[in-house]
């Protein structure tokens, strides 16, 4: 009776991470990644108002792009975090050399893919548009912008896996950092060259694609010069380029990295589907989504940047082999999240009013808003616990395939079907079309919960 007490109270005792430089980095990594994600959602909504100011077709040009952009950036999150997952481990084993050998076959392949891209939107570029409108104008204008864009998609592939590399050993600064540098300079060259001041020429579109370029050019030689200069953890570049894996290693990461790319890519693609449901339905809905989405996105920032950070938190807690404290860790987080959801979904939800006077809308649309405004602020807390428990904590700890399995059935088991069907079958009102195309982020919650209990998710990826 007496063990049984003591077992209890030492369970009780290490419920919650009892190491203070666990919370020393969890609290200062969460708290410059949500900062660098929201920069870095702030430069896309900077070239789109600047864009719109000048010209609808423009902006319709460089929407078409960004469909492309999106698949890319997907892609190039997932090779992210692919990397992350394995490198942490052995970040938390204070064993670099694996790291960088990692890191040296990532950025092998992922030059290959930026290559690959820029070859297909070379030679597929109206056929690529063509996807997502018919109407000739527009897609010339966007025709334009892929010209110079598609560069980009190689630079973005680069610098992203070197950042994560650095993520990988909590070297986390510099990318905030440079996301600070991109958007000044995407600010202003774009208004700059997009209208035509200070005696350069009126270039619309193509201006916009320049400030894209220049800055993602940029972000690329900082991250290298801080490489060469600065990092004292992982010395990337001291002998040159970084070298390949062995045999062993290169199969490690490509394990882990199919499963996070499949659902990733699985993902993307419904994103845009999902749109073109509520396109369907009248033009009050699509204001009304509009408007309710981008201050729901700019609280998901947060829960993205705790996603990313759990995920780092885990893979060094599993490499240090302490299996005990993994546990402590993951509850620890998990209880965050849930903390961190409450407070961002409140804030959604008693804020409404305040964010709504700042839009004119007409008597529908405005209804319509505040409605899908108490449905984001629901939704966000069930976001705020599935996402970083099921991409931070548990995929994190090395277990990918949980996550592409749970994000098939509900993505294309559940949540697609339920959409066409109450959109455009049963006819239901906007906000039940709507509860039904963010759903995932609530019943999601309940198997991440059991895998979570589990504890199976615990897999040493290190050799």
């Amino acid at each position: 009776m007496e063990q049984n007490t003591s077992q209890t109270a030492h369970l009780k005792t290490h419920f919650f991470s009892q190491d203070k430089d666990f919370y020393r980095s969890l609290f200062s990594m969460l708290v410059v990644v949500a900062m660098q994600n929201l920069i870095s959602y702030s430069v896309n909504m900077a070239d789109n108002i600047m864009l719109g100011h000048y010209s609808q077709q423009a902006l319709s040009g460089a929407a078409l792009v960004n469909q492309i952009f999106f698949m890319v950036n997907q892609l190039t999150v997932a090779v992210g975090d692919s990397l992350i997952v394995i490198s942490s481990q052995y970040w938390g084993q204070k064993r670099t050399e694996p790291v960088r050998r990692i890191a040296g076959t990532v950025l092998r392949i992922a030059f290959c893919v930026g290559i690959l891209i820029i070859v297909l939107c070379t030679v597929f570029s109206r056929q690529l548009l063509g996807i997502f409108t018919t109407d000739p104008e527009i897609l010339d204008q966007g025709e334009k912008y892929l010209a110079i864009i598609k560069y980009t998609f190689l630079l973005l592939l680069l610098t992203q896996v070197l950042l994560a590399t650095l993520r990988s050993v909590e070297t986390v600064k510099i990318a905030f950092y440079i996301s600070c540098v991109s958007l000044v300079i995407n600010v202003c060259v774009n208004s700059t060259l997009i209208v035509g001041r200070f005696g350069f020429p009126e270039l619309g579109i193509v201006g916009a694609a320049a400030g894209t370029i220049i800055s993602r050019f940029v972000e690329l030689l900082i991250v290298v010069v801080f490489l060469l200069k600065k990092d004292k953890k992982l010395r990337l570049f001291a002998e040159g380029f970084p070298p390949a894996a062995d045999a062993a290693l290169r199969s490690d990461y490509v394990r882990v990295a199919i499963p996070i790319i499949t659902a990733s890519m699985l993902w993307a693609v419904s994103v845009p589907l999902q749109t073109a449901i509520l396109g369907h339905l009248s033009s009050d809905a699509i204001a009304a989504n509009s408007v309710a989405t981008t201050f729901y996105q700019y609280m998901k920032v947060i829960v993205m940047a705790m996603s990313s950070t759990s995920a780092v938190m885990m893979g060094k807690t599993v490499g240090k082999g302490d299996l005990e404290e993994v546990k402590a860790a993951g509850r620890t987080l998990s209880v965050i999240d849930v903390c961190i959801g409450l407070v961002l979904g409140s804030i959604l939800f008693f804020s409404r009013g305040a964010l709504l006077s700042y839009y004119k809308l007409n008597e529908t649309a405005a209804i319509l808003a505040d409605q899908l405004i108490v449905i984001m602020a629901a939704v966000m807390v069930g976001m705020s616990y599935q996402m970083p428990v099921g991409s931070g904590i548990i995929r994190g700890s090395g277990d990918t395939k949980f996550s592409l399995y749970l994000n098939m059935i509900s993505t294309w088991g559940i949540v697609m079907p339920l959409s066409f069907a109450a959109a455009f079958l049963w006819k239901w009102p906007i906000p039940a079309v709507v509860l039904c195309l963010q759903s995932d982020q609530i019943f999601k919650g309940l198997p991440i919960f059991l895998r979570f209990r589990s504890y199976k998710w615990i897999h040493r990826l290190t050799r």
